[in-house]
């Protein structure tokens, strides 16, 4: 089979702020944001990250919602305006956040500068490099309290159904075991999503949500899978890599300013390794950097 090298960019968690410069002056086929585009989802919000997607060189920008978006989310807007204490005004509620419906309508406007909103799902693009690339996306996060977007109670569970010959896989939220841990050295990734990912094997698996997780991984999958896949079972560990961490971030740039970090997975065949970006950009103690990363995609 050909395969087309494939250059893609990766960011998420930008939470309303403007970002300069752009990361990478040359051009790449393809720009994924990963959700959280806003920290409270108001309108105005929205129009940074959006501002800086038409800025980039890429012949695709794919971009998923996350929690913090939840305008977006309809049912749960609806839910949070009805539910606040005081009751909010609906003057002021328009004039903030907009109508139901207005946010995505702002995003689905940007299709002219190849801005292309993903609601959860699965997608066939054909890229001007002359690769397809066949792509799921998902918003969906676990979380106990469900106060804000595309959430779901992690002991009901969520179903990711990833069609088998899948090679990018976007979600807001990480699987369980990979770029997950939290400041306080607990995993808060998901396990159903770790499982589904496992058995697709994409070349490339990219996320936000945990900013302290920020990194990536390359990771090795044993030749059998065991029936409920793990994190602990089910990677080679003696053949992963990883690529970055936050830590290593922060050592690199005493030496010099970084705008990105790159990262790439060229196994011969497609279902040996995948590559995992966690591409939070706002951290804990400062901005991160974004991810450029090339993958092999098959040829049209």
């Amino acid at each position: 089979m050909t395969y087309v090298i494939t250059k893609i960019l990766l960011f998420s968690d930008t939470h309303g702020q403007e970002l300069t410069p752009r990361p990478i002056d040359e051009k790449v086929d393809v720009a994924i944001h990963c959700g959280d585009l806003t920290e409270e989802s108001k309108l105005d919000e929205f129009k940074p990250t959006l501002r800086y997607l038409q800025q980039l060189k890429a012949d695709l920008k794919l971009v998923i919602a996350g929690n913090h978006d939840f305008t977006l989310d309809t049912p749960a807007f609806r839910k949070l305006i009805k539910n606040a204490k005081p009751p909010l005004e609906p003057e002021l509620v328009q004039k903030t956040y907009g109508d139901y419906g207005e946010a995505r309508r702002l995003i689905e406007s940007m299709k002219p500068d190849n801005i292309i909103f993903l609601d959860e799902g699965s997608y066939e693009f054909t890229l001007r490099n002359g690769a397809l690339m066949r792509v799921y996306a998902s918003p969906f996060t676990p979380s106990l309290s469900g106060d804000w977007g595309f959430q779901y109670d992690p002991k009901e569970g969520h179903e990711f159904t990833i069609p088998k010959n899948t090679d990018v896989v976007i979600t807001h939220g990480p699987p369980l075991g990979v770029l997950d841990y939290t400041c306080s050295r607990s995993r808060a990734g998901c396990p159903a999503l770790f499982q589904a990912v496992a058995r697709v094997k994409p070349r490339l698996h990219c996320f936000g949500h945990i900013h302290e997780g920020w990194g990536a991984k390359r990771v090795a999958w044993r030749e059998k899978l065991t029936p409920m896949p793990s994190h602990l079972t089910d990677i080679d560990n003696s053949k992963s890599r990883v690529l970055g961490t936050v830590s290593q971030l922060n050592s690199a740039r005493k030496n010099c300013e970084l705008s990105c970090y790159f990262a790439d997975c060229f196994a011969p065949e497609p279902d040996q390794q995948t590559l995992f970006v966690n591409a939070a950009i706002q951290g804990i103690e400062s901005n991160q950097v974004s991810w450029v990363v090339e993958i092999p995609l098959s040829k049209v």
